[in-house]
């Protein structure tokens, strides 16, 4: 099946789309990519498998796409499919006001520091003026998460960034000032 991608075979890895073994569907789905062959309605099975990781790979297959949705994997019980799930929707154009609120939501609220901080970064990779609330209270969250913040701020402009990114340069994480001395320049006060 591996060889499937590479030889120019889609029925093969098409057929194994349906595997017991979520390795083997995440090898389809890649053969498929690679084949230029993955449909949308591809995508859309995989979105939905049981397997987290065949969820996982199928939204790193949709993100450079406009098809198929994928803003409703931001609720999945998997912390790592959320992490995916706003990585993903950064790297897309088309975000709507719907999608922004959610990962605003999960900036806030998701016990997950891994998925916090993917969401703060695709609001800044988004730029969206909605997301800024979330991304300035993410600033005082986990050191990971505030340095993620740090560098979604210059996706936006105004007193309040410019008051965040000197709050950031006195944080008490070294990394958290590092990021701001990179994006500013060293303080020259």
């Amino acid at each position: 099946m591996g060889l499937a991608g590479h030889t120019g075979d889609p029925t093969i890895a098409r057929a194994a789309l349906g595997d017991d073994d979520a390795r083997v569907r995440i090898a389809a789905l890649r053969a498929l990519a690679r084949l230029g062959d993955l449909t949308v309605n591809d995508l859309v099975s995989a979105l939905h498998d049981d397997d987290p990781s065949v969820r996982i790979t199928a939204l790193e297959l949709a993100a450079p796409r406009s098809d198929p949705p994928i803003a409703a994997l931001l609720d999945d019980s998997d912390p790592m499919v959320v992490e995916s799930a706003a990585w993903a929707l950064g790297e897309r154009s088309d975000a709507d006001p719907s999608v922004i609120d959610s990962l605003a939501t999960i900036v806030r609220t998701h016990d997950d520091p891994l998925a916090r901080e993917a969401a703060v970064a695709a609001l800044g990779a988004i730029g969206d003026d909605r997301g800024l609330p979330a991304v300035l209270e993410a600033t005082t969250d986990k050191p990971a998460v505030r340095r993620r913040a740090v560098i979604a701020l210059v996706a936006f402009e105004g007193p309040e960034v410019e008051a965040a990114w000197e709050r950031a340069r006195t944080d008490r994480d070294r990394q958290v000032r590092d990021a701001v001395e990179e994006l500013l320049g060293p303080d020259d006060r």
